[in-house]
């Protein structure tokens, strides 16, 4: 199927179309691909909008016939006016398979994008999933509408979009979307807030808890970008000299540059390193992947500068 022609009534749809316009400035758009509805709805918008789009569908090989469901996405970009690659990688089967597959899954976007922004798919209930995600991690965030992961530089033009109006774009073009039975295991956290505490948190509000979490989230990106500190900095004086709201934020980013999992812990530990100094040990951390590091991970004060040990 092809689709020369959209749909003249399709509310939901156009929803989608209206949240890319601001994004586009007449050059090639590259599109983060899963085949599953967010995707897909931004695929046929950006389309429809009349960019010339490039799908990249990244296959991860964690489930059987994801080659065919990769494919079959790549299908689905095509007809609806997109150019697709389809990427194989492969996921380390250390550490957490979600933060694997994302590591890689980002990396090799990345790599194949050659420099260009990736729009993805993200929505107000992505927005809301991670607000509440970050804050059980005592390290509250939101999405932003572009960031750097995995040095692949994203674009997010759903945000501010359902995602009831994705898959109503979807059932409105005739599009079938991929239903990633990962979705579905509440035994991820993700999916587990997805399905059944923002849901529970409505009955408690008597209404839709989704657009007060993505508007907390939203006020959070900008709270953190009005706070970014002018620069990373590993000596402690400098640390201890700033306001604590914009040491913690320099602090996460020196430790997000040196590959090490930022934790609401751990930021408070290396942060008396610097505030409160009395000779005291080292502070413990983790890897953001177990994979890129072996054995014990620390911060050290050395010489009135933080210094990362651990091979």
């Amino acid at each position: 199927m092809v689709y020369p022609f959209w749909p003249r009534t399709s509310p939901h749809f156009l929803a989608c179309r209206v949240a890319v316009r601001p994004y586009l400035n007449g050059q090639p758009v590259t599109v983060g691909l899963s085949g599953g509805a967010d995707s897909l709805a931004l695929c046929a918008a950006l389309s429809a909008e009349g960019a010339e789009v490039e799908a990249l569908v990244v296959d991860h090989g964690l489930q059987e016939g994801s080659d065919a469901v990769a494919n079959a996405a790549a299908a689905t970009a095509r007809a609806l006016g997109a150019t697709a690659r389809v990427i194989s990688v492969e996921v380390p089967a250390r550490g957490s398979m979600e933060a694997a597959a994302r590591r890689v899954r980002y990396a090799a976007l990345r790599d194949a994008a050659a420099g260009r922004e990736v729009f993805i798919a993200h929505t107000a209930d992505d927005a809301g999933e991670t607000l509440l995600l970050s804050a059980l991690r005592g390290q509250a965030a939101g999405l932003a509408p572009r960031a750097v992961i995995e040095g692949a530089a994203v674009v997010r033009p759903l945000l501010g979009v359902r995602r009831a109006d994705t898959a109503g774009a979807c059932a409105e073009l005739g599009l079938e979307p991929w239903r990633d039975p990962h979705n579905e295991r509440v035994d991820f956290l993700r999916v587990a807030l997805r399905k059944e505490v923002i849901p529970r948190l409505g009955e408690l509000i008597g209404g839709d808890a989704v657009p007060a979490l993505a508007q907390a989230a939203g006020k959070l990106v900008e709270d953190n970008a009005a706070l970014q500190p002018g620069a990373v900095s590993d000596d402690c004086a400098v640390l201890a000299g700033m306001e604590p709201a914009v040491r913690r934020r320099a602090i996460g980013l020196w430790l997000r540059g040196h590959g090490v999992l930022v934790t609401t812990a751990a930021v408070e530990a290396i942060a008396a390193l610097c505030t409160s100094w009395r000779g005291q040990g080292p502070v413990a951390v983790s890897a953001e992947d177990p994979t890129a590091r072996q054995g014990r991970v620390q911060v050290r004060r050395v010489d009135g500068h933080l210094r990362i040990e651990g091979a």
